[in-house]
């Protein structure tokens, strides 16, 4: 079955960003936009919504605010609604709850005309002759077969989780952490356990499951071939590193120094909340007055390989300490792999393969408008850009930002005004050879 109806665009997957696009186009009488999710409802992470864990961004960072302060999408008028304005005030925190959060977005998915959920699109093609991009779908409940025609498209599918590659056929009940919450019962009845991961994700689940390790006696590891517990690095003058005027700086460096820098800055948006570690350490001081914790915290150790026994129902993890060169191995019968999450292109877009551009390293080669196809104002790339766009493309706080300027592209002129200088840092070496 074929739609009739032409969109301006068509957005792909229902993530953060792309919900946000939808909050701040829907009042714009001249976008048609169509959302297609092939979820049946907005889930974020869901088995990461741990009761006590919080975003690391503040709530104005929501998915309107910083585009549209007066949007009715905001996060204030979703605690205004419900009822919870003056208890999220009198709480003083800036940080909303993740399951809040995720609460929040389903109130302002329900209210969205253009958002389609349960829609898989499988293909993904081009019409010369009109000019269009016709998106193929399949409704899940009903099985129906759709076609729907647009100008432009907008990709939101998200990053899926990441498997080492020595995890890959081995066997086991061994999960990532995206599927934790699921997990943790058959997890917690195992006798030991053991966490591979140095970011956040794997944080919270140590601290979370240390808190049990008394009541159910299980041995608990955490290993990372990080150097150390890298905190998140929040200062005010790193922050504006989320800014307009950094992201036209970064963009413009070559790409081999953009890739460099993306390796480097990782600490920047995946390192670990200052106060978690805090938690953590003053957890195992008080576990340690009454006795050794049955735990080990190894840094500087990485998962060289891997193997599973299943009569034994063990897993061999093979370890290397870089720093001192050592290999060693280390059993366990649990096994969460917080080893976070990798983009791939998804495969609905091969049969337009020759109408996006590509960078050396054979990922999208993302304009600075965040367009990644030939002409430039076609098809546009929401996250999953840190090697073009720096730390600011999974920043839920420019998100907004993002949106702002690709909707700009869409309607050929400014909707929202777009910031494009907020920082007092210069990140560029100036213009001539003095100052």
């Amino acid at each position: 079955m074929s739609t009739t109806t032409t969109h301006d665009f068509i957005a792909i997957g229902l993530g953060p960003f792309n919900l946000g696009l939808a909050c701040l186009t829907e009042p714009i009488d001249e976008l048609d936009g169509l959302f297609l999710e092939r979820k049946p409802r907005f889930d974020w992470h869901p088995d990461m919504l741990l009761s006590s864990s919080h975003l690391q961004t503040p709530f104005m960072a929501d998915l309107v605010t910083l585009a549209d302060p007066t949007s009715p999408y905001s996060f204030l008028n979703y605690l205004k609604e419900n009822g919870r304005l003056y208890p999220f005030y009198i709480r003083e925190l800036f940080y909303p709850l993740r399951t809040e959060y995720n609460d929040y977005c389903r109130w302002a998915a329900s209210r969205l005309r253009s958002v389609r959920f349960g829609h898989e699109v499988t293909e993904v093609t081009y019409d010369e002759a009109a000019a269009l991009y016709l998106v193929h779908s399949v409704q899940a409940a009903t099985g129906e077969r759709q076609v729907h025609r647009a100008r432009h498209l907008v990709l939101g599918t998200g990053t899926p989780p990441y498997m080492p590659a020595a995890c890959d056929g081995i066997g086991g009940d061994l999960f990532h952490n995206s599927r934790y919450l699921r997990e943790k019962a058959a997890l917690q009845a195992k006798d030991s356990i053991t966490i591979v991961g140095s970011g956040q994700s794997a944080a919270e689940i140590y601290y979370d499951l240390l808190q049990d390790i008394d009541a159910h006696g299980y041995r608990l590891n955490w290993v990372t071939r990080s150097p150390r517990f890298f905190p998140l690095e929040y200062t005010k003058l790193t922050l504006e590193m989320t800014s307009p005027e950094y992201v036209d700086y970064f963009h413009a460096l070559p790409e081999e120094t953009r890739y460099r820098l993306e390796s480097e800055q990782k600490g920047l948006f995946k390192g670990i909340n200052a106060d978690l570690i805090n938690s953590i350490f003053d957890l195992l001081y008080e576990k340690s007055v009454s006795g050794p914790v049955p735990t080990r915290l190894m840094t500087n150790t990485e998962l060289a390989s891997a193997s599973y026994d299943a009569a034994s129902g063990t897993y061999t993890l093979g370890l290397r300490q870089h720093e001192q060169e050592r290999d060693f191995s280390l059993t366990t019968q649990g096994l969460v792999l917080a080893t976070g999450y990798r983009y791939r292109v998804p495969a609905f877009l091969e049969p337009v393969r020759d109408r996006l551009r590509w960078d050396g390293r054979g990922r999208f080669d993302v304009a600075r408008n965040y367009s990644v196809d030939t002409t430039g104002r076609g098809i546009f790339l929401q996250n999953s850009a840190a090697h073009a766009h720096s730390v600011t493309s999974p920043d839920l706080g420019m998100g907004p930002y993002r949106n702002a300027c690709i909707i700009r592209e869409l309607l050929g002129r400014e909707h929202y005004p777009v910031e494009k200088s907020i920082a007092f840092q210069e990140f560029s070496a100036p213009e001539g050879t003095s100052i």
